[in-house]
């Protein structure tokens, strides 16, 4: 399907709907009204309206600019190269509320925890993307709460090795 020149499609994750792919209308002109609300790894609040061809954007109002809260360089590749991942395994549309909140609490601990956290943060958030995929069948560190807490992340940070290998083992049984 063609977009246009100056629309595009953006890929949103949404607390009710899931990951939803939506075209946003003229979002790539100069001052586009829909562009601050839909910046990379912004929070946002969206007006979607399904048509016959699929979820359009009809509105956006910037809430969280979390690429701008995460500050150092080394969080934003953490939090791209994540994304991307988090992108590749949730393929297609997929309504499950727990995927919105793993990645708002990883946003979240990336922003407000040192850097030397910021490993134990991402094979967490790894981990439980995969939990909810029924790609890792292990127990988690903090249980069924979504939590990014500094016990939670020692353990974590204790068996790194145990758990990039679980990480390894549930990409490859996604096929990717």
């Amino acid at each position: 399907m063609h977009a246009g020149e100056a629309n595009t499609f953006v890929t949103l994750l949404t607390p009710d709907l899931g990951l939803v792919h939506a075209r946003a209308q003229s979002l790539r002109k100069s001052g586009a009204k829909l562009a601050p609300g839909l910046t990379t790894l912004a929070e946002s609040e969206v007006m979607l309206v399904r048509g016959k061809e699929g979820w359009r954007v009809a509105g956006a109002l910037l809430g969280e600019n979390w690429f701008a809260r995460l500050g150092s360089e080394s969080a934003r590749r953490r939090a791209s190269r994540v994304s991307g991942l988090f992108l590749r395994l949730v393929a297609g549309e997929m309504q499950n509320p727990d995927l919105f909140l793993i990645m708002r609490g990883f946003l979240e601990a990336l922003a407000a925890l040192p850097e030397d956290q910021h490993e134990a943060v991402e094979i967490l958030m790894v981990l439980r993307t995969l939990a909810v995929l029924g790609l890792d069948a292990g127990d988690i560190p903090g249980g069924g709460e979504i939590s990014f807490a500094a016990p939670v992340l020692t353990s974590i940070r204790d068996a790194r090795a145990g758990y990039v290998a679980r990480i390894n083992t549930g990409i490859a049984a996604s096929g990717l």
